[in-house]
């Protein structure tokens, strides 16, 4: 069974960061929402509070088949700022693991220098931070091992990616006939 972490911080983007974890679920993948404070109580950027499965100290990551950021401000500018999730995010690149972001949440990943030679996409406005990046314009990209999304309003098809990346193009097209999804 694939194993993905979410993780989130204070001023997460509420639908970037609980649609991709409600897709991968109904399609069968083990989902472990985890919070970057002390706390698994998160708010979001819209004040909705989430209640994460784990805290980023407590938590073993070894069996990570993918890692995923939501946007949302200052969401993303805590991802950024958080050291074990930057060594975390190396780490997982070097070893060619999965890593997706969304929103303004791939500039966490051109930051620290991961989209490099890679297409990216992210929130209008933030396409400095994708250094090195070949930035195109469509909803989603793959590229290698990195996923990125540009918003909101592509949440479900970043999360249908995730699908179709850990189990399968038949996975992901199933659940959008089940999601009514176009």
């Amino acid at each position: 069974m694939s194993k993905v972490y979410v993780f989130l911080a204070d001023g997460f983007e509420e639908i970037e960061g609980l649609t991709p974890v409600d897709l991968l679920r109904r399609a069968g993948a083990e989902v472990q929402t985890v919070s970057i404070s002390d706390s698994t109580t998160v708010c979001g950027s819209h004040k909705i509070k989430v209640e994460a499965d784990s805290v980023f100290a407590g938590t073993d990551f070894s069996d990570a088949d993918m890692l995923v950021l939501p946007g949302g401000m200052p969401g993303t500018k805590r991802l950024g700022a958080h050291e074990g999730l930057a060594g975390l995010l190396k780490k997982t690149n070097e070893a060619k693991g999965g890593i997706a972001a969304i929103c303004a949440a791939p500039s966490v990943l051109g930051d620290l220098g991961l989209l490099k030679g890679k297409k990216a996409v992210c929130y209008p406005g933030f396409e400095e931070h994708l250094a090195g990046a070949k930035v195109c314009g469509c909803s989603v990209v793959t590229d290698g091992n990195i996923t990125t999304s540009r918003g909101m309003g592509t949440a479900v098809d970043f999360g249908l990616e995730l699908v179709k990346r850990l189990l399968g193009a038949d996975a992901a097209d199933a659940l959008a006939k089940k999601i009514v999804y176009r």
